[in-house]
């Protein structure tokens, strides 16, 4: 039986314009489970499969007391939950295959909620108003597409036509086309990644391959570790070579691409090997020159323009302190086995000798600090070596490796005492 795809939006409002994007859809081939996310209404321009009501009792909520209440901004959370909820169910009971949803931030909030919930290589479209500005909120750690809707989501006019035409045919598209089935059974190395340590995790990824492993690299620019972390916790991940932690200099710093304070904490939790590496710490990120915080701004910190749109700074004394502190914490409470590898020489391409970034002691502090922090059960190493030194890179492939033997020796005893 085809699966259909799940077309979700506000039809009390948008009623005319997704009465359009049905037809296009439906023209292609496809067929359509029709879900409304409008609280003050519905359509009769096309038949609705699910009603508003029904996502908000997903959600555990009334409709009427929800339209009572007369508080947008809860009722948009509500049904974002709920659409979340139903699509979930609608995807695991078989029914749909992709999902498609216009809307400003409102419309948009609710129909990525929906595309969130969704397993990676779903197809997931939405025609946003928002899709020019910053899109994290929407995408979150999925494969939302987002094409911008250059005029408003509002009426079908001769701009909106040709968008909401695209927005069919690249769903329809999405869905018709499989990607090939490769029968790779390699236990799975997620890896984390910065331009300033892309010759270390090249290496590491290269022996790697060789060993057996296929290694997925994740761009540590926020959205890329909480996507690493999430695989972690969906259970389809092995061993964890957690290169580049910058992320929480950008937490600690007020950065840009932070990811978050649950960072660091899934390989942990769900007990599988993790060799941890302070790759460049060594810098928070910032956008333009003129985005830099004042505070940042006063000639005593250390600022450099690593392009147009990117201000690096670097992390100061107390700052790498901190981070000690944070990274001795998140090992400590890890169920799997857990290590530290430590580069002497600089923790990325910038803090190598004689580089801008250059600050043996704020890197110093960081290290001493993880030290006096850890428990004496997990490991610590430092190499003389720039964190891009393939000696690095080689020594760090072979602790995660070890780490990997400890993990499969506790499992191996762990099913010897359930015999």
């Amino acid at each position: 039986m085809s699966k259909s795809i799940l077309l979700i939006g506000a039809f009390d409002t948008k009623g005319t314009e997704y009465a359009f994007l049905r037809e296009q859809i439906l023209a292609l081939g496809e067929s359509i489970i029709a879900v409304n996310s409008g609280v003050m209404g519905t359509t009769e321009l096309f038949p609705v499969d699910i009603e508003a009501s029904e996502l908000l009792s997903a959600a555990g909520l009334d409709i009427e007391a929800v339209r009572a209440a007369n508080d947008r901004g809860a009722a948009i959370k509500a049904m974002a939950t709920g659409a979340a909820i139903v699509a979930k169910k609608m995807y695991d009971d078989g029914k749909i295959d992709a999902v498609i949803g216009m809307g400003g931030s409102g419309g948009s909030t609710v129909v990525t909620a929906a595309m969130r919930a969704l397993p990676v290589g779903v197809p997931k479209v939405c025609v946003s108003t928002v899709a020019a500005t910053d899109t994290s909120t929407y995408v979150g750690e999925k494969d939302v597409t987002l094409i911008p809707s250059i005029t408003d989501v509002s009426g079908v006019n001769r701009i909106s036509r040709i968008i909401f035409t695209r927005a069919a045919g690249a769903v329809c598209g999405m869905k018709q086309v499989e990607p090939p089935q490769v029968s790779d059974d390699r236990p799975i190395v997620v890896a984390s990644m910065f331009g300033n340590t892309t010759e270390c995790v090249d290496a590491c990824r290269e022996i790697l391959n060789r060993q057996g492993y296929e290694v997925l690299v994740f761009h540590a620019t926020g959205t890329g570790g909480r996507t690493m972390e999430s695989l972690i916790d969906e259970g389809l991940v092995d061993a964890c070579l957690d290169i580049t932690t910058t992320e929480w200099a950008d937490e600690i710093c007020g950065g840009i691409l932070s990811a978050g304070t649950d960072r660091l904490s899934a390989a942990g939790r769900n007990g599988i090997p993790h060799l941890i590496v302070p790759g460049c710490i060594d810098m928070a990120n910032f956008g333009p020159i003129d985005s830099v915080p004042q505070e940042f701004r006063n000639g005593q910190r250390n600022l450099y323009e690593w392009n147009p749109a990117v201000t690096l700074m670097r992390t100061n004394i107390e700052e790498n302190k901190t981070m000690g502190k944070i990274f001795a914490e998140k090992a400590n409470d890890a169920q799997g086995p857990t290590a530290f590898l430590l580069p002497l020489n600089g923790v990325s391409i910038l803090d190598g000798d004689g580089e801008r970034f250059c600050d043996r002691d704020a890197n110093r502090a960081m290290f001493d600090t993880l030290k006096q922090n850890l428990n004496d059960n997990v490991p610590v190493e430092e190499i003389e070596a720039n964190i891009n030194d393939r000696e690095f890179a080689e020594r760090a492939v072979a602790m995660l490796l070890e780490l990997i033997t400890v993990k499969k020796a506790v499992k191996k005893a762990a099913k010897k005492v359930e015999e």
